[in-house]
Formats: structure tokens, sequence, C-alpha cells
């Protein structure tokens, strides 16, 4: 008897896209803000978006079906959820949908990225200017605004003065180990289209006497040195083995003795399966990049200690990453 196989689960994974795509539009178009706490026809939404009135209604109601607005005599407004996270201006609005939406049109050219080896038709992160980087870092900040209070609690701040926070972005993280003990200072090192951006942030936060921001490539220009911490979050996953390996030599030699540099990203298994959510990142890295990749705590381990690191320790992090600690060790 031969045993019955269901197509099911593998036809809803094929059209998962048809239940994200919607939402993306909705949020490139500005409808839950259009809509905000009002309840509104199709028409008027589509005047307010300047798109047409037909189509406007068919979005529309498949956003009710989604569960992310409610309809009653032909108007429409937005469920609980839609009006805490997707109404621009709202302290939760989560901006950085807008870099999803980039990230949708980079998984479109998976197949030609699969055949080349890396990313197709894509500037280098460091040329791709403010219009990118808005959209990304905000992204980021609002990951971080989850993720640093428990981050900064797995490594601990005994002992630490100084932060240097390398490609910290919006300077969530920096604020954060700020936030968490008096006396620590903190530096964020990005490129140089960033710093406008995370000098917003940090300011519009009231960090700045705390927090400084400093450009620079960390691929090609030397750290700042002095640290008693070096934390990388996201950064490894951007960069090729090679590149990883020269930029922890940096991190460790811009260390006071006894400092630590701490790695957050997906740490793989050594088959590389798991979890899944790094398995499909490294798929995100390689439309996205031409030598970017998830790696193995194996790989880390190997680049912090050929680094002169040691006493590394792997933790398990919010939001699915982990954490790797490693320090030098002071010398006599």
């Amino acid at each position: 008897m031969t045993d019955q196989v269901d197509p099911r689960p593998i036809l809803e994974m094929a059209m998962a896209f048809q239940r994200s795509r919607p939402l993306l539009t909705a949020y490139e178009l500005d409808v839950f803000t259009v809509l905000n706490d009002e309840w509104r026809t199709a028409g008027d939404v589509a005047g307010a978006i300047d798109a047409d009135t037909r189509a406007t209604d068919r979005l529309l109601n498949a956003l009710v079906a989604l569960g992310l607005l409610y309809k009653a005599n032909d108007r429409f407004s937005n469920t609980p959820a839609a009006a805490r996270f997707l109404v621009r201006g709202t302290p939760d609005f989560m901006a950085g949908l807008r870099h999803t939406s980039n990230v949708w049109d980079r998984w479109s050219t998976m197949t030609r990225a699969v055949r080349n080896g890396g990313a197709v038709d894509q500037a280098p992160i460091a040329d791709r200017g403010e219009d990118w980087a808005r959209p990304f870092i905000a992204a980021m900040h609002w990951r971080g605004r989850q993720q640093a209070p428990g981050i900064v609690r797995l490594i601990g701040v005994e002992g630490v003065g100084r932060v240097l926070d390398v490609g910290g972005g919006s300077g969530v993280f920096s604020m954060a180990f700020v936030r968490a003990a008096a006396g620590i200072n903190a530096v964020v090192f990005d490129l140089p289209a960033v710093v406008p951006i995370a000098k917003n942030y940090i300011e519009t936060e009231g960090f700045a006497a705390q927090v400084a921001v400093e450009p620079g490539d960390y691929l090609t220009d030397p750290l700042p040195s002095g640290f008693d911490l070096v934390f990388l979050s996201a950064v490894i996953h951007s960069n090729g083995p090679e590149e990883n390996r020269l930029l922890v030599q940096k991190a460790a030699a811009a260390l006071n003795p006894g400092g630590r540099v701490a790695i957050v990203d997906w740490v793989m298994s050594e088959d590389r399966t798991e979890p899944v959510t790094g398995a499909l990142f490294a798929l995100n890295m390689l439309v996205a990049t031409q030598a970017g990749d998830t790696y193995t705590e194996g790989e880390i381990r190997g680049w912090m200690t050929a680094a002169g690191l040691t006493d590394i320790v792997r933790t398990e992090a919010p939001m699915g990453t982990a954490v790797m600690v490693g320090k030098l060790n002071v010398t006599e």
C-alpha cells in the first residue's frame, strides 16, 4: 500500500507570499496611517493614497480577510494590532517594514543569485547611500529595542567603562549599555552615511553626552582603541569568512587588557540547518551580498581564538540569536 503524503503543506509554503505581499503593499502606500482611528470607504482611502478605487477596495478586503482591518457598511478601520504597529508616528510603529519591502525585492532575485553565487545587481553596502540606510537602520533599531536589554544582561557590564559598538547603526545597543550602569560611555563606529542617522536617534533619546558616533568602514579602516568591550551585533553575517577573521583581530586589538569581544548573531549548527531562521537568513545574505553568510559556533570560536581571545562562552539570546564572548587576558 502506498503511503499517503499530503501535498498541502508544500502548496501553502509556495503561496505564503500571498499573505505577506498585501501587508507590504498597504504599508508602502500608508493605508494604515490613512485609516488611523477612523472608518473610511475604499474611495476615501484611494483618494488619500492616490490609487485606483476598485483596486484599493480589493486590497482592503484582503486585509480584512488577513485580520489587519475591520469592515462594516462598506467602510474600513484598523484592528488594534494595525493601529498600534502600522500607523506612522505611533510609539510602536514598525518602521523597519520599509526595509522588509526592500528585502522582498532582493529575494525575487534568488534564482539568479544561486546561479551566480552571490547578489546580482546590488551595490556594496558602503555604496548604497542614505535612501537604503534609513529604512535598514530603522529595521535594526526596532529589532534592537526588543533585544538590547536582555543581551546587555547576558553580557554583563562589570568592569566596563568604554564600549565600542562596531556597525552600531542607530546606537540602540550603545544606549542600552549606557542605561545599564552609571559611568559607561560608548562609541558607535559605522559608515559615513549612517552617522547622521545614528546621531538623530541618540539625540532624540537624550544620550548625546554618553554615546559618540565615529565614521568609518570596519573592513578597511582601523578601529579606535582603548575599550573594555567591543560589541558586534548583526555584523559578521554581512561579511565573508576572511573578512570576519580580520575584523575579530581588529576588535581584539581595540581592547584594553582584560577586555572582551562580544558577537551577537545567528550561530548555526555545524551542519548549518539549525536554527531555521538562521538557515533562511543565510539566503538573505546570498541575495543581498557577495560573501555574507551565517556562521557556526566553530567558525566564530576559531576567529576569536586566532585573535588571542580566551574563555570563549556561547549563550543563547532573545529572538533566536546567540552571544559569543571572548576575553583578552592580561599578560605579565
